[in-house]
Protein backbone atom coordinates (compact mmCIF):
# COMPACT_ATOMS: atom_id res chain seq x y z
CA UNK A 1 0.00 0.00 0.00
CA UNK A 2 1.27 3.36 -0.94
CA UNK A 3 1.48 6.23 1.84
CA UNK A 4 -0.13 9.46 1.50
CA UNK A 5 2.60 11.71 0.42
CA UNK A 6 1.80 13.85 4.04
CA UNK A 7 2.12 10.95 5.86
CA UNK A 8 5.47 9.55 4.11
CA UNK A 9 6.70 13.05 5.15
CA UNK A 10 5.87 13.05 8.48
CA UNK A 11 7.21 9.73 8.72
CA UNK A 12 10.51 10.93 7.20
CA UNK A 13 10.26 13.65 9.65
CA UNK A 14 10.34 11.84 12.75
CA UNK A 15 12.87 9.41 11.56
CA UNK A 16 15.24 12.31 11.05
CA UNK A 17 14.27 13.63 14.46
CA UNK A 18 15.17 10.51 16.48
CA UNK A 19 18.25 9.90 14.67
CA UNK A 20 19.36 13.56 15.96
CA UNK A 21 18.70 12.74 19.28
CA UNK A 22 20.36 9.85 19.01
CA UNK A 23 23.76 11.26 18.22
CA UNK A 24 23.34 14.66 19.72
CA UNK A 25 25.06 14.80 23.01
CA UNK A 26 23.55 15.19 26.51
CA UNK A 27 21.67 18.75 27.13
CA UNK A 28 24.19 19.20 30.34
CA UNK A 29 27.43 17.61 30.12
CA UNK A 30 28.49 19.30 33.35
CA UNK A 31 26.48 16.91 35.15
CA UNK A 32 27.14 13.42 35.24
CA UNK A 33 23.35 12.56 36.73
CA UNK A 34 21.66 14.31 33.87
CA UNK A 35 24.08 12.89 31.41
CA UNK A 36 22.86 9.49 32.20
CA UNK A 37 19.36 10.82 32.50
CA UNK A 38 19.46 12.05 29.24
CA UNK A 39 21.22 9.03 27.28
CA UNK A 40 19.76 5.90 29.77
CA UNK A 41 22.21 3.27 27.99
CA UNK A 42 25.40 4.99 28.65
CA UNK A 43 25.06 4.15 32.44
CA UNK A 44 25.18 0.56 31.50
CA UNK A 45 28.20 1.08 29.16
CA UNK A 46 30.23 3.02 31.29
CA UNK A 47 30.01 0.86 34.20
CA UNK A 48 30.81 -2.62 32.27
CA UNK A 49 34.10 -0.94 31.10
CA UNK A 50 34.65 -0.22 35.28
CA UNK A 51 33.60 -3.53 36.30
CA UNK A 52 35.98 -4.88 33.20
CA UNK A 53 38.81 -2.25 33.25
CA UNK A 54 38.89 -0.98 36.66
CA UNK A 55 38.84 2.72 35.86
CA UNK A 56 35.89 4.07 37.46
CA UNK A 57 32.80 5.86 35.70
CA UNK A 58 33.68 9.32 36.80
CA UNK A 59 37.10 9.40 35.04
CA UNK A 60 35.44 7.86 32.08
CA UNK A 61 32.97 10.91 31.76
CA UNK A 62 36.11 13.41 32.56
CA UNK A 63 38.27 12.06 29.28
CA UNK A 64 35.23 11.72 27.33
CA UNK A 65 34.56 15.50 28.15
CA UNK A 66 37.85 16.65 27.41
CA UNK A 67 38.36 14.65 23.98
CA UNK A 68 34.89 15.43 22.50
CA UNK A 69 32.34 17.35 24.85
CA UNK A 70 30.25 13.94 23.68
CA UNK A 71 29.98 14.67 19.95
CA UNK A 72 29.74 11.22 17.95
CA UNK A 73 31.86 12.27 15.67
CA UNK A 74 34.62 14.84 16.67
CA UNK A 75 37.77 15.30 14.81
CA UNK A 76 40.38 17.33 15.10
CA UNK A 77 40.60 20.83 13.52
CA UNK A 78 41.75 21.28 9.94
CA UNK A 79 45.49 21.87 9.35
CA UNK A 80 46.03 24.40 5.96
CA UNK A 81 49.42 24.39 3.83
CA UNK A 82 50.64 28.03 3.95
CA UNK A 83 47.54 28.96 6.01
CA UNK A 84 45.06 29.01 2.99
CA UNK A 85 45.02 25.78 1.32
CA UNK A 86 43.22 23.02 3.25
CA UNK A 87 45.80 19.96 3.95
CA UNK A 88 43.79 17.48 5.82
CA UNK A 89 43.70 17.23 9.43
CA UNK A 90 45.66 17.89 11.87
CA UNK A 91 45.65 13.93 13.42
CA UNK A 92 43.62 10.98 12.13
CA UNK A 93 41.87 11.35 16.05
CA UNK A 94 38.14 10.52 15.61
CA UNK A 95 35.25 10.27 17.79
CA UNK A 96 34.32 10.08 21.35
CA UNK A 97 36.99 9.25 23.15
CA UNK A 98 39.24 11.08 20.11
CA UNK A 99 41.13 8.09 18.98
CA UNK A 100 43.98 8.08 16.40
CA UNK A 101 43.43 5.13 13.78
CA UNK A 102 47.30 3.57 14.92
CA UNK A 103 45.69 3.24 18.56
CA UNK A 104 42.60 2.17 17.79
CA UNK A 105 44.32 -0.84 15.69
CA UNK A 106 46.05 -1.55 18.75
CA UNK A 107 43.13 -1.70 20.93
CA UNK A 108 40.86 -3.99 18.46
CA UNK A 109 44.25 -6.50 18.01
CA UNK A 110 44.67 -7.06 22.06
CA UNK A 111 41.26 -6.86 23.12
CA UNK A 112 39.31 -9.17 20.14
CA UNK A 113 36.69 -6.46 19.57
CA UNK A 114 37.18 -6.04 15.71
CA UNK A 115 33.64 -4.76 15.51
CA UNK A 116 34.14 -1.82 17.82
CA UNK A 117 33.52 1.75 16.16
CA UNK A 118 35.07 5.15 17.28
CA UNK A 119 31.75 6.52 17.17
CA UNK A 120 30.31 3.89 19.43
CA UNK A 121 29.35 5.70 22.68
CA UNK A 122 29.83 1.77 24.54
CA UNK A 123 33.40 0.78 21.89
CA UNK A 124 34.43 4.62 23.22
CA UNK A 125 34.01 4.09 27.29
CA UNK A 126 35.88 0.89 26.71
CA UNK A 127 38.74 2.19 25.13
CA UNK A 128 38.83 4.26 27.59
CA UNK A 129 39.02 1.43 30.54
CA UNK A 130 41.54 -0.59 28.64
CA UNK A 131 43.80 2.34 28.05
CA UNK A 132 43.85 3.01 31.81
CA UNK A 133 44.08 -0.37 32.72
CA UNK A 134 47.15 -0.37 30.20
CA UNK A 135 48.60 2.84 31.86
CA UNK A 136 48.23 0.90 35.11
CA UNK A 137 50.64 -2.18 33.89
CA UNK A 138 53.02 -0.41 32.24
CA UNK A 139 53.35 3.16 34.63
CA UNK A 140 51.69 2.46 37.34
CA UNK A 141 49.37 4.91 37.44
CA UNK A 142 46.31 4.45 39.84
CA UNK A 143 42.97 3.74 37.82
CA UNK A 144 41.34 6.38 39.99
CA UNK A 145 44.33 9.28 39.12
CA UNK A 146 42.19 11.02 36.61
CA UNK A 147 45.44 13.64 36.34
CA UNK A 148 47.78 11.57 35.19
CA UNK A 149 45.70 9.01 33.46
CA UNK A 150 45.28 12.03 31.28
CA UNK A 151 48.56 12.88 30.65
CA UNK A 152 49.53 9.57 29.94
CA UNK A 153 46.14 8.77 27.40
CA UNK A 154 47.47 12.62 25.74
CA UNK A 155 51.26 11.42 25.51
CA UNK A 156 50.92 8.32 25.17
CA UNK A 157 53.01 5.74 27.60
CA UNK A 158 56.20 6.26 26.30
CA UNK A 159 55.73 10.39 26.27
CA UNK A 160 54.62 9.91 30.06
CA UNK A 161 57.73 7.96 30.96
CA UNK A 162 59.64 10.55 28.84
CA UNK A 163 57.72 13.04 31.47
CA UNK A 164 57.05 14.98 27.89
CA UNK A 165 54.06 16.95 29.41
CA UNK A 166 56.53 18.95 31.71
CA UNK A 167 57.51 21.05 28.44
CA UNK A 168 53.89 21.57 28.17
CA UNK A 169 51.91 24.15 30.70
CA UNK A 170 49.54 24.33 28.91
CA UNK A 171 48.65 20.36 29.20
CA UNK A 172 49.25 20.71 32.75
CA UNK A 173 46.17 22.41 33.29
CA UNK A 174 44.01 20.79 31.18
CA UNK A 175 44.59 17.88 32.93
CA UNK A 176 43.88 19.61 36.10
CA UNK A 177 40.92 20.47 34.56
CA UNK A 178 40.01 16.69 33.76
CA UNK A 179 40.94 16.07 37.26
CA UNK A 180 38.38 18.68 38.60
CA UNK A 181 35.32 17.55 36.03
CA UNK A 182 36.44 13.74 37.45
CA UNK A 183 36.08 14.84 40.87
CA UNK A 184 32.65 16.93 40.33
CA UNK A 185 30.93 13.98 38.22
CA UNK A 186 31.72 11.69 41.30
CA UNK A 187 30.28 13.65 43.58
CA UNK A 188 27.23 14.38 41.21
CA UNK A 189 27.41 10.41 41.19
CA UNK A 190 26.65 9.84 44.43
CA UNK A 191 23.63 11.30 44.52
CA UNK A 192 21.90 9.93 41.64
CA UNK A 193 23.57 6.38 41.66
CA UNK A 194 20.66 4.14 43.86
CA UNK A 195 18.49 5.14 40.78
CA UNK A 196 20.57 4.56 38.23
CA UNK A 197 21.47 1.56 39.75
CA UNK A 198 17.34 0.73 40.00
CA UNK A 199 16.65 1.14 36.67
CA UNK A 200 12.98 1.98 37.38
CA UNK A 201 13.19 5.33 35.73
CA UNK A 202 16.16 8.16 34.62
CA UNK A 203 13.59 10.80 34.19
CA UNK A 204 14.70 13.18 36.61
CA UNK A 205 11.16 13.76 37.19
Amino acid sequence: MRLPPALFAALIAVTLLLSGCATAPPSNISNSCEIFYDKDDWYEATKDSFEKWGVPIHVQLAIVHQESKFQYDARPPKDYLLGFIPWGRKSSAYGYAQVKDETWDWYRQKTGNWGADRDDFADAVDFIGWYGSMSYQMLGISKWDARNQYLAYHEGHGGFKRKTYNQKAWLVQVAKKVDNNAARYRAQLGKCRERLESGWSLWPF
